[in-house]
């Protein structure tokens, strides 16, 4: 008797196991095809531009100082010279400084030009699923695909549901 039942749960497990539908997708490759894709990544270049000519000005500054102070650092007395090495180190940290606020500024712009992108790509995944009946969806560009023999590429589905 226990033996046909634990038969009989088995057996529920294994039908279980096969109602379970599998698909998997390139996210990365439904991406390329998204047109608010190619805008954001324009508007990030643009922007990473704008910084980027802050920075070289930056720097044109920094270079014209330091070429000054040693043209004309014969002629400075003491206390001069002390004041343009400070002002020279001061625009010199600033750089620094403006480097390290861009690389954050700069991330900070990638995400939230990306966020509405991913969570459009994210919707219209979650209804092919649903109307699909996945089980699973699996991102075959993360390397988390193992295995897709019974799994269906749906990219085909959600650009449809993207109207692309």
């Amino acid at each position: 008797m226990k033996k046909l039942a634990l038969l009989a749960v088995f057996g529920l497990l294994t039908l279980g196991t096969y109602a379970q539908k599998l698909g998997h997708i390139n996210s990365q490759e439904l991406l390329s095809y998204m047109p608010e894709k190619t805008t954001a990544e324009s508007e990030l270049q643009d922007y990473a531009k704008g910084l980027e000519s802050q920075l070289m000005s930056m720097q044109s500054e920094y270079q014209s100082m330091i070429e000054t102070y040693q043209n004309n650092e014969a002629s400075y007395d003491d206390l001069t010279k002390q004041d343009k090495i400070a002002e020279i180190q001061g625009l010199e940290q600033r750089i620094t400084t403006f480097q390290q606020s861009a690389s954050t500024s700069l991330q900070r712009k990638e995400q939230e030009l990306l966020q509405p992108i991913l969570e459009k790509a994210q919707s219209a995944i979650d209804k092919v699923a649903e109307k699909g009946k996945y089980t699973y969806i699996l991102d075959s560009s993360s390397g988390m695909l193992l295995y897709s023999k019974d799994s269906e590429n749906i990219i085909d589905q959600v650009k449809k549901e993207l109207g692309l």
